[in-house]
């Protein structure tokens, strides 16, 4: 199982951890009186360590490249399909935001859902709410990247991290070219990302629906919104 970059530091700091909380159980409860006891604790603290690990797992996929499709950016549930004013970017114009929920047992890196130049990027330090409470895009800490693609239509997605998630990962630079698919950043734990795509983009998943990052189409662009990107 090949791991994440992200999870080095957190691994190894966790793994000394739990060693030296072994450790100090062991000469606390008297092991060799209690050796029941002492098995259940090393199989508890094995499997948290290996449950972190597991966290930041970084699985093998197929890279698909569509310049009409819009892919999950991530691995999750859907939880909102509406349209929106958004007003960070495109200045109180309606967008049709798709929102996915990472649980702590999804993979949490983040792929680009479309291909292009990197137009705008910017964190915003805040809050951490539940990630799927509906005021966690505007007051949690989150990124926003806005990406304009070979047909001049511009995607804006956000990192939003959730009340378990303090760490976004971002490596997003402005004007740098970006492929469909790769790499864009990484959420430690528990969190959510929103896509918010021209209002006339075809919608091609349901709340509720499972996605998989790189995998799942979940709209279809084409060239629609190209006009309101020129204006």
């Amino acid at each position: 199982m090949k791991i994440n970059k992200e999870g080095y530091k957190i691994i190894a700091i966790s793994g000394v951890c739990l060693a030296a909380v072994w450790t100090l159980l062991y000469y606390m409860i008297e092991a060799r009186e209690n050796i029941w006891l002492l098995i259940l604790i090393t199989v508890l603290l094995v499997a948290f360590w290996f449950f972190i690990v597991s966290f930041f797992r970084e699985p093998r996929r197929i890279k698909i490249h569509d310049a009409d499709l819009v892919f999950s950016p991530c691995d999750g549930r859907v939880v909102v399909t509406e349209v929106v004013n958004e007003n960070e970017y495109f200045e109180g114009k309606k967008r049709l935001q798709i929102s996915i929920f990472m649980s702590v047992t999804n993979v949490h890196i983040n792929w680009f859902p479309v291909g292009g130049i990197v137009k705008y990027f910017k964190y915003h330090p805040g809050r951490f709410l539940v990630a799927w409470h509906p005021k966690s895009s505007t007051e949690n800490e989150r990124t926003t990247t806005v990406v304009q693609t070979s047909k001049g239509v511009e995607v804006l997605f956000r990192q939003i991290a959730g009340v378990v998630a303090r760490r976004i990962v971002s490596y997003v630079k402005v004007d740098e070219e970006v492929h469909q698919n790769d790499k864009c950043g990484f959420i430690k734990f528990g969190s959510r990302i929103d896509i918010l795509l021209p209002e006339n983009a075809e919608l091609l998943v349901e709340i509720g629906d499972r996605v998989v990052g790189t995998q799942t189409p979940i709209a279809r662009i084409g060239d629609f919104g190209a006009e309101d990107a020129d204006e």
